[in-house]
């Protein structure tokens, strides 16, 4: 009887175990916890991790993104919001930006963050020594800038420049560190490669195979959930697309060309954004082939996009319109729309006297025939393009000749002396702020301007100018939609697409957001609320804390 009596205590045992265990389960659920190593594979090495000397190497500026901030920083939609200064004032006339900076935020090393660290930042690039790219440096060196207390900057302009915040998200040094360091000795000091900044993650070691970031616990938004970001290099994109493809590596920027590779993987993540960046086709609108605008919009309904995007760049990319992105807040949706229709094109060209007298496929007007160069550089994607958009304007009576610029530099050596016909490029990395100023105003014509297509439109040049006076956010996206309107019909050059930004991530890693994209740093700009680790807890408990995020993360 006593056996029986041990069973029977046991066996209810048991059962209320069982049905503890049930009960906690149907009333727990999982939420992140801090902990865990996000190892992300990457083309490349560090050289310098420094936000004033990282513009040319992709490797420092991920690194610069996780250890450094900025002033102000740029959402997905180029809008100017704070970051290390908390808020700031812009005077009436549009000269004057005062910066209040917050006063919680510390470098890795335990050191205040104060007004001391913007003025020596920006007294390096003012610095006639300064060894950085010289475009970085060009703006503040017309600035006046005033400290007024500890947790006080003042920026004067010489005159309005609307698109100035833009600039402030420039990464910031720390003087207590840097301060007796000779600028032209910067590039070369320890500290790129061991640098001590205010952001999220702060480094732990560099070297020739990976670099380790540790969490920042004292990161004035709130821990990250992520214990670790480790980098590992690797030669070249392919070598990164296997590395993830064999596990090695939990996260990958994918190219194109990889992109249907990683999408059949089953245990992947795939993210896809735009990048701030966009193809066109300049024409050289000194040549006398392209000064008819009928003959420039007949060449942008005889271009299928789609095709060029869904064959040559595997769906990485989105139709462009114009200039600006359709994310930016400056965008303009309703301007002339060009779909591919070359019946239209025959029939623009047909109106304005090209005709193929001679049957050789070719139109002409008088001596003139409708036939150019097209030239890119050697990369096989983009020689793949040229030769598809002269496939499709030879269906309208167009010869373009693709051509290799070769060894050349197609900005140095083509585009800025405008020795060319009609040449396909990229411009990357735009800047958040939308102006397009330096690429389509009259007076970028000039030797180291951007304009290179050589476009002049009194109407246009108006809109820009009375754009970068406007420090009136609504003002200005009006102006900008003004002239997108008017860049559709004038066509100075021929838009073909946003660039996408794929990004694959292992399943095990949650809450990855990525939205537009300045530049591919940019992915991190969520990075606090990914996590790895989990944990349950009561579902009342749950109730009290938001899961997205820690706890302790200041939201603005």
């Amino acid at each position: 009887m006593r056996w029986q009596a041990v069973i029977a205590v046991l066996a209810v045992g048991l059962i209320l175990l069982v049905v503890g265990r049930t009960a906690f389960h149907m009333t727990a659920v999982v939420v992140p916890d801090y902990g865990g190593t996000y190892v992300e594979g990457v083309a490349g090495s560090p050289r310098c991790i420094n936000p004033l000397l990282s513009t040319y190497n992709d490797v420092d500026r991920d690194l610069a993104a996780l250890v450094f901030n900025g002033l102000t920083v740029a959402n997905a939609s180029g809008e100017i919001m704070p970051d290390l200064a908390d808020t700031w004032d812009v005077s009436p006339d549009g000269l004057s930006y005062t910066f209040h900076l917050r006063r919680d935020v510390r470098w890795h090393d335990g050191h205040a963050f104060t007004a001391d660290d913007v003025v020596f930042t920006i007294d390096l690039l003012r610095s006639p020594d300064f060894p950085g790219p010289p475009e970085a440096a060009k703006l503040w060196r017309v600035v006046q800038m005033e400290r007024t207390d500890s947790y006080t900057v003042r920026f004067t302009l010489s005159e309005p420049f609307a698109p100035f915040l833009s600039y402030t998200t420039l990464g910031l040094l720390p003087a207590h560190i840097l301060k007796d360091v000779p600028v032209k000795a910067l590039a070369e000091h320890a500290f790129n490669l061991k640098p001590v900044g205010t952001g999220p993650f702060k480094m732990g070691e560099v070297t020739a195979r990976h670099a380790l970031l540790l969490a920042n616990t004292g990161y004035y938004q709130g821990r990250p959930y992520l214990d670790q970001i480790e980098f590992v290099f690797y030669p070249d994109a392919a070598s990164v697309v296997s590395a993830y493809q064999r596990g090695e590596v939990l996260g990958a920027h994918v190219p194109s060309e990889f992109v249907a590779q990683v999408r059949a993987m089953h245990d992947s993540q795939l993210y896809s954004a735009p990048l701030s960046a966009y193809g066109l086709v300049f024409l050289n609108l000194e040549r006398p082939v392209f000064q008819e605008r009928a003959v420039r919009q007949a060449l942008m309904w005889a271009t299928d996009r789609q095709k060029i995007i869904d064959g040559v760049l595997q769906g990485q990319a989105i139709p462009s319109q114009g200039p600006i992105l359709p994310s930016s807040w400056a965008y303009e949706e309703h301007t002339a729309q060009y779909g591919y229709d070359p019946t239209k094109a025959r029939a623009l060209l047909s109106a304005a006297g090209w005709m193929d007298r001679d049957g050789d496929g070719v139109r002409e007007k008088g001596d003139l025939k409708l036939e150019f160069a097209l030239l890119t550089n050697e990369d096989p994607t983009r020689t793949e393009i040229i030769n598809e958009l002269a496939r499709q304007w030879a269906q309208v009576g167009v010869r373009a000749v693709p051509q290799s610029a070769g060894v050349a530099g197609v900005v140095r050596d083509l585009l800025a002396p405008r020795s060319y016909d009609a040449i396909f490029y990229e411009f990357q990395r735009l800047p958040a702020d939308p102006d397009p100023y330096p690429q389509w105003h009259g007076t970028q014509r000039v030797p180291g301007g951007q304009n290179f297509s050589g476009y002049d439109s009194e109407q246009a040049n108006l809109i820009m100018e009375a754009a970068r006076f406007a420090t009136n956010t609504q003002e200005r996206a009006a102006l900008y939609r003004d002239l997108q309107r008017v860049l559709a019909e004038d066509v100075p050059a021929l838009p073909l697409y946003y660039p996408v930004y794929a990004y694959a991530v292992a399943e095990r890693v949650h809450d990855v957001q990525i939205a537009p994209l300045q530049d591919g740093p940019d992915r991190f700009r969520t990075v606090i609320q990914w996590y790895i680790t989990t944990r349950r807890v009561i579902l009342s408990e749950a109730r009290l804390a938001p899961i997205s995020a820690p706890a302790s993360q200041a939201t603005r």
